[in-house]
């Protein structure tokens, strides 16, 4: 049962990501706002870095999601990176924010 909730929120997410998308696309015009990349990051700030890079890419249409096991939370993010052109960076600070 756990496992079908845990499929269903990761499809669930997957679906506002899209359709997040969609709208920003009619609304926006392809410009939008990022974060600079953290040159060298300490630990920890990797995880502030992280949460920044989160709350600037993800939150704009997701609230964080409860915590999910690492690899489970890496392959939301893989799949969530296309979608919002997330680099590898900036996928790395966030699956450390997410996870921790």
């Amino acid at each position: 049962m756990r496992i079908k909730a845990i499929i269903f929120v990761s499809l669930l997410t997957i679906s506002l990501g899209r359709l997040a998308v969609a709208q920003s696309a009619k609304s926006d015009d392809g410009n939008a706002a990022r974060v600079a990349p953290a040159a060298t990051a300490q630990p920890a700030d990797s995880r502030l870095e992280g949460e920044k890079r989160f709350h600037s890419n993800c939150g704009r249409c997701h609230m964080a999601p409860p915590k999910f096991p690492p690899r489970m939370m890496a392959t939301i993010i893989r799949h969530m990176r296309v979608r919002a052109t997330i680099t590898d960076e900036e996928m790395r600070l966030i699956l450390k924010y997410m996870t921790q």
